[in-house]
């Protein structure tokens, strides 16, 4: 009852104050106090990391890591935040987020916008435990993005367990022209370079956009594999606005929420064929059915964000504790048991 009435006054506001103020509460304590749920069914491995579960909170939430101590009080398995750009930058003109009731989605346009490198690494350095990763960005006026990648790697990498290369926003200008085989080549080449000079490199993963065709999903799958990526993220939000109800629904920018899930999961299913990485399933998932889905389809683990904007951060533990239940009533001792084992629903 508290949580929504929360999420009522929360709605009164503009979208992103009232982002704002949901960070702020949780920084004060205003949140649940759990911390992650656990099982032997529900630890996860990957890329060499260990998870106590496999419900991990997607880029975006805590862009500038300043709430990242109650996050994990919450129960997520693993946090990813950012993105980071190497200079701070404001993003967009406002108002750059909207809420799609109709539809529980929500439509961003926010292009970055963050304290920069040296800002975040240093919240990143002074917090403790917790699986956490961090999505990497290029400012939106740089000339050499590939380089903005490794910059923030370099100053970011030693205070994080993996990094993202995030080349699927739609909100910075051509940067998913950077998803093409040879620009994607050189620019993972050239992070997995800076990554083999850090002190600990660590695992690096590659963020995809939901909008690409099967061609450019087997191009992908094959220069992941050849530039030491660890596991790919699909996907990040699209620009499609297929069936959505909302008088908002032409805002430019890339869409979240409920609408999603269909599409990304359909490319997750696809990509599983395609390559033997690991696959962090992302959009749409709003309830323990549809984050099992995504395991099934091919997902080793899962990120949530739009749906707490609608169902709150009890989400987390209905997801985790579902996940548990699922598992066991079909027999799964793991959740890696799981994975694809219902992929050809999505194909």
């Amino acid at each position: 009852m508290i949580e929504r009435a929360a999420l009522g006054l929360l709605h009164l506001l503009d979208p992103e104050r009232a982002h704002g103020v949901a960070l702020a509460a949780l920084r004060a304590g205003l949140g649940p106090r759990g911390g992650p749920r656990t099982s032997v069914r529900l630890r996860t491995r990957i890329a060499g990391l260990d998870f106590p579960n496999p419900v991990g909170l997607a880029a975006g939430f805590d862009k500038n890591a300043t709430a990242l101590a109650p996050l994990y009080r919450t129960g997520f398995g693993f946090i990813e935040v950012g993105a980071a750009t190497p200079r701070p930058q404001p993003g967009n003109p406002k108002p750059r987020l909207f809420r799609l009731t109709e539809d529980r989605a929500a439509i961003n346009r926010f292009g970055f916008n963050n304290d920069g490198m040296e800002a975040i690494g240093a919240r990143l350095a002074a917090h403790p435990g917790g699986r956490t990763g961090l999505n990497l960005g290029a400012n939106k006026d740089s000339e050499d993005r590939s380089a903005d990648y490794a910059a923030v790697l370099k100053r970011c990498g030693p205070h994080v367990d993996f990094a993202t290369v995030n080349v699927s926003s739609p909100n910075t200008e051509a940067l998913r022209d950077l998803q093409g085989k040879a620009a994607l080549r050189a620019l993972l080449e050239g992070v997995a370079d800076e990554n083999a000079r850090l002190a600990r490199p660590v695992p690096l993963f590659l963020k995809i956009a939901p909008d690409l065709v099967a061609a450019e999903l087997a191009e992908i799958a094959e220069v992941a594999g050849n530039t030491g990526i660890a596991a790919i993220v699909a996907t990040n939000t699209t620009l499609a606005r297929d069936g959505l109800k909302s008088p908002l629904r032409d805002q430019a920018g890339g869409l979240s929420g409920a609408p999603l899930f269909d599409r990304s999961t359909s490319v997750l299913a696809r990509l599983s064929t395609l390559t033997d990485l690991p696959l962090i399933g992302v959009g749409g998932i709003g309830s323990p059915e549809e984050a099992y889905a995504k395991i099934r389809a091919g997902a080793s683990a899962i990120q949530i964000y739009t749906a707490m904007v609608y169902q709150g951060l009890g989400l987390i533990d209905r997801i985790v504790t579902g996940l548990d239940e699922f598992l066991a009533q079909d027999g799964f001792t793991s959740v890696a048991e799981a994975v694809g084992t219902g992929r050809e629903a999505f194909l």
